[in-house]
């Protein structure tokens, strides 16, 4: 139930990501009404705009994620983290959309480093059997720092003027160097040389890997529904009042806080993890059941079953999350932990990327057989996980099986 890890290196990542997201969570609170209302872009640029960043961040992960292997995950993290808030610090001065797109650009390769690095820094300063743990952690000081940010976020909102939004602006600045420096106090971490021979990317080479980021990126879909599919649903094809949309969002911030550590437990090893990725298939089917069922119900009905529906989702939402975590550690040779934790990472942008369209054309656009179509879709592909696993896992070399970091 505590927030924060053990003194030591999961701690002081903790730490960071703490500050990092309290500034993150204030500017993608107030991201869209400042690039519309004070620096006048159009809403069409401005999703233009976070479209091409968001490919360009796809594209750029696993590079990242092997220049931190080679150069050292802990500098590669500092610099990272230093480049996002000159980036940050420059949105002040954007004027136009070819300037916002600049910067933006900018803006995903820092950020796609940042992701890199991470995951080779876990691997690098944590034990083999701490790393999903440590993920858990670092997962639920980031609900907490991203909430925090958009209530401190609110009182810009509440001026709407460019002087609260700027000052916003450099707090997240400010926060991307505060956490930077407080990555400092890990020991530094020696790069990890390449093999001598064979491609450099081979995480992109990796098909059994490859096979699980894609089917594990598609089941990430599902945090499109809390956000993206259940507001429109409640508001368009139920009689449930719009704060419930709130509520259910208060669900899931509260127990991923309180539970994702617990809900990590016995996922450390690949059997685990895959049986863990089959059990959210099945609970967010669920949750989808329960959300159909809510259209058209009577008030009271349609209130239960929107909070006991985002109750198992988020259930689904712990699993799914700790899986993930304990297959990409698990299935990363132990000289590329950065380009395959970079890798994963892409599967969860294209989950990103898709998400908008599938949930909204099935579950909004078909309604009650839509949810049941989305249901059976998770579940499929949380089955599919534990033999794409299995594949995978005889397909390793031994030598290159990842070995318990010495913190």
């Amino acid at each position: 139930m505590r927030l924060l890890p053990e003194p030591g290196p999961a701690r002081t990542l903790a730490l960071s990501t703490l500050v990092n997201t309290v500034g993150r969570g204030t500017w993608l609170t107030v991201s869209a009404l400042f690039l519309t209302r004070s620096v006048g872009l159009s809403v069409v640029q401005v999703g233009l705009g976070l479209t091409i960043t968001a490919l360009v961040a796809l594209v750029a992960s696993t590079p990242m994620g092997y220049l931190a292997d080679r150069h050292g995950p802990r500098g590669m993290q500092v610099g990272a983290l230093l480049a996002s808030a000159a980036c940050t610090a420059a949105l002040v001065a954007v004027r136009s959309f070819a300037t916002f797109l600049v910067v933006g650009v900018l803006m995903a390769v820092a950020d796609a480093a940042t992701r890199g690095a991470r995951g080779a820094l876990i691997a690098g300063a944590v034990p083999a059997d701490q790393r999903v743990r440590t993920r858990a952690y670092l997962r639920a000081v980031t609900n907490v720092g991203i909430s925090v940010g958009a209530v401190v976020a609110g009182v810009g909102l509440a001026a709407d003027t460019r002087a609260g939004y700027v000052a916003l602006i450099l707090l997240d600045c400010a926060t991307y160097l505060l956490a930077a420096a407080i990555l400092l106090r890990l020991a530094p971490m020696p790069p990890v040389p390449a093999p001598a021979r064979g491609p450099r990317l081979i995480a992109l080479r990796d098909r059994p890997f490859l096979a699980f980021t894609v089917l594990d990126g598609l089941m990430s879909m599902h945090f499109g529904l809390l956000n993206i599919a259940l507001p429109l649903w409640v508001a368009e094809h139920t009689t449930a009042p719009r704060w419930i949309v709130s509520a259910c969002m208060l669900v899931n911030t509260v127990i991923v806080v309180f539970f994702q550590v617990r809900a990590s437990r016995g996922t450390e090893e690949l059997a685990g993890a895959g049986r863990a990725a089959r059990r959210a298939g099945v609970v967010i089917a669920v949750a989808c059941t329960l959300f159909a069922a809510s259209g058209g119900a009577p008030t009271p009905v349609a209130v239960v079953l929107l909070l006991a529906g985002s109750l198992v989702h988020v259930l689904g939402e712990l699993w799914h999350s700790a899986a993930g975590w304990g297959i990409s550690f698990g299935l990363a040779p132990a000289h590329a932990q950065g380009q395959y934790q970079g890798a994963y990472g892409m599967g969860m942008q294209l989950g990103g990327m898709v998400a908008p369209v599938v949930v909204t054309s099935l579950a909004v656009g078909w309604g009650m057989p839509g949810w049941l179509l989305l249901g059976g879709l998770f579940l499929l592909l949380g089955a599919l996980v534990p033999p794409v696993v299995r594949w995978a896992a005889r397909s390793r070399p031994v030598d290159v099986t990842p070995q318990p970091a010495a913190v």
